[in-house]
């Protein structure tokens, strides 16, 4: 079933969107054919975003101009979906189009008890698909599967990094949350000041100029609106620990902290803004495809999920559906919204096929590219989530879960019900267990692979 709500001559759209850009692009010698028809890829995440925290997803409080202008002239996803309730799997899903359970990044990856675990180096990444069919590929802020300089994005397929390693870091210190120095250049800690938000930005800035001339890939992970609560102008309240054991919290944090997040997301949203007035300004913004998500639901500290049920950790739907765009001028026309049930693992094998590299035959996620830019209907799938012993499966609008691992199961039609708030397990029997036998299935597979 074809599930937007607005699709109209995708065919002509395509075909005149193409031409159109060959027509502007091969007056520039040194752009070839097959450059102008692979757009340059840029994918950003936000860290903790709640669903309903963008005005475009119904926040009265919060102002997000650039991302609505972003959604109005493009797809508004409604089912859109983490791989993880929390950072680090979600993020090994982004990175490889597997589900984090196969590439043993199930759990978040801490300073305090996994520095000596990552994302395996011989996992391929989408940069490394990228880089092998001619992209230059940049990273700009969080990385977090990963703290050894094996685990470094330059070692997984970017050519560039700066950023931090850690789930978080103090926005003007740049210290993690176990007292550690966590600002990198590619494998070495390099000293910088500024707030993380605004870095992040002018670096995504500065690569996207000096590779104006070239396909490129840019994954800018921002670590806002995640904790530490700071803006712009707040205090650090983080030093490097002066020995093991020390306490290394030098300021308490802002009391103001609604206000605190408010500005750290439309901080977020300025520069986003700038990033999409420069691709305009270097003539870039018709031939770039841009992808906006969350990495997960809100806190119950400053997010908002909407009418959604739980938060960041939980399984219920305000711990894994999030916020998602995608643009792409003149090829995806505007005012969409798609309620089709995709996943964060997904975006792997949709860029590659927007570049015409070949997909990884490995990988659990599916391209949407067609999708999004022909209308056609996406495959039926079970889907599933795992995390801290919890399980969730969805098959169309039925999502089954398990709290612990022998907990009575639980079933929600999210059609009638997306508040998760009637449980009709009992008159749905034959279906649980249909559906329990497959989640348990997945679970024994995925976990035979780490």
């Amino acid at each position: 079933m074809n599930k937007f709500k607005s699709i109209s001559f995708w065919g002509m759209i395509l075909s005149l969107a193409v031409a159109f850009a060959f027509t502007q692009k091969t007056h520039n010698s040194n752009v070839t054919q097959s450059e102008v028809q692979r757009p340059n890829i840029i994918l950003i995440v936000a860290d903790d975003l709640g669903y309903a925290d963008l005005s475009c997803y119904g926040s009265k409080t919060i102002n997000t101009p650039n991302l609505d202008k972003l959604a109005a002239e493009g797809i508004r996803f409604t089912d859109f979906h983490s791989n993880g309730p929390v950072c680090s799997p979600t993020r090994a899903a982004l990175l490889t189009g597997k589900y984090q359970q196969r590439v043993g990044i199930d759990g978040v990856v801490t300073a305090k008890h996994d520095r000596h675990k990552g994302l395996a180096p011989n996992e391929k990444t989408f940069a490394e698909t990228f880089k092998e069919a001619g992209y230059v590929t940049g990273m700009f802020g969080k990385w977090h599967v990963g703290y050894e300089t094996k685990f470094n994005p330059i070692n997984q397929g970017f050519d560039e990094y700066i950023g931090f390693v850690s789930g978080n870091v103090d926005y003007h210190s740049h210290v993690d949350q176990e007292g550690y120095e966590d600002w990198w250049t590619g494998d070495k800690l390099v000293k910088e000041e500024g707030y993380s938000t605004d870095l992040i930005t002018r670096h995504s800035v500065d690569f996207i100029k000096r590779h104006k001339e070239e396909p490129f890939l840019l994954y800018i992970p921002h670590e806002a609106p995640h904790g530490p609560f700071q803006g712009r102008n707040s205090k650090p309240q983080r030093k490097v620990r002066e020995q093991e054991g020390a306490d290394f919290i030098i300021n308490p944090p802002e009391e103001n902290r609604a206000e605190i997040y408010k500005e750290m997301v439309e901080v977020m949203d300025e520069g986003i803004g700038v990033v999409l007035n420069t691709l305009k300004e270097l003539n870039l913004d018709k031939n770039t495809f841009v992808f906006f998500c969350s990495d997960n639901g809100g806190t119950s500290r400053c997010g908002d999920n909407g009418k959604l049920r739980g938060y960041k950790a939980s399984l219920w739907e305000g711990g894994h559906r999030v916020t998602a765009i995608a643009w792409y001028p003149g090829v995806i026309a505007p005012n969409q919204i798609n309620d089709e049930t995709l996943l964060t693992m997904d975006l792997y094998p949709t860029l590659a096929e927007m570049i015409g590299a070949e997909i990884p035959q490995n990988i659990d996620g599916v391209s949407i590219k067609n999708h999004l830019l022909k209308g056609e209907d996406m495959p039926k799938r079970d889907l599933f989530w795992g995390y801290a012993g919890r399980a969730a499966m969805r098959r169309g609008d039925w999502k089954l879960m398990l709290s612990k691992p022998d907990a009575e199961p639980m079933l929600y039609n999210l059609k009638s019900d997306l508040e998760e708030t009637n449980n009709v397990a009992n008159e749905n029997r034959e279906l649980v267990k249909e559906m329990l036998v497959k989640l348990n299935t997945w679970k024994k597979e995925v976990k035979s692979e780490k």
